[in-house]
């Protein structure tokens, strides 16, 4: 593993080599692969991955259901709440549905609704990885709804590299790197070499050049 004071150097670099903006820049990672064939979808990597101190940026969460759901949907705050009948509606409005789709990052559904989402919504949904994650009745959604809030998705598909936003440049560097940290162990647990299997690891500021991490 990396360690904390090797990020924190990093970090600082990419903080100091971006040019000055009057907004405040996203904090990327970018990790690139090697020996993997991602042609085989078991050697893909799909994960919702928890950031101790979140990515400084608004999550949007949509909840779809009806009843109990609802409840603790309004007063965690989310941002949609969807009933089956808005879902068949939306599944006739494709422009719409691929708004919501793409202004979202995460989905909770009812197990009662997942087949009219997956009827109505899967084509919208699916090829952005964003296919709900089916809630029980009776399951409590006010604690995983503020675990997404600190979240980020990872998914490669068939792509050796993939980059995710892990901070802002208001956060401080040892913020940005415990979440750049566990990012990165969550990953290397899911490789079946381990770093052996990671090519190299960059960060950067939206608009500043890139500074590898030395692994």
């Amino acid at each position: 593993m990396v360690e904390k004071s090797v990020l924190i150097d990093a970090l600082k670099k990419a903080k100091e080599q971006a040019p000055e903006r009057k907004f405040t820049e996203s904090v990327d990672m970018t990790i690139n692969l090697k020996n993997i064939d991602m042609s085989q979808p078991k050697n893909r990597i799909d994960e919702i991955i928890l950031l101790p101190h979140g990515n400084g940026r608004v999550v949007k969460i949509a909840v779809l259901g009806s009843g109990d759901i609802v409840t603790q949907a309004r007063e965690s705050g989310v941002d949609l709440i969807m009933g089956p009948e808005e879902i068949e509606r939306l599944g006739g409005a494709p422009r719409e549905a691929r708004k919501v789709a793409s202004e979202h990052q995460f989905f909770l559904a009812e197990t009662q609704v997942m087949s009219l989402v997956g009827r109505w919504l899967g084509p919208r949904l699916g090829p952005r990885g964003r296919m709900p994650q089916p809630i029980p009745s009776g399951t409590d959604i006010r604690p995983i709804v503020e675990r997404l809030r600190k979240s980020v998705k990872v998914r490669t598909k068939d792509k050796m590299s993939f980059s995710l936003k892990v901070g802002t440049t208001t956060m401080s560097e040892e913020e940005i790197a415990e979440n750049v940290d566990a990012v990165l162990k969550r990953i290397l647990s899911k490789l079946e070499m381990g770093d052996f299997q990671v090519r190299s690891v960059y960060v950067k500021t939206t608009m500043g050049p890139s500074v590898k991490v030395e692994l």
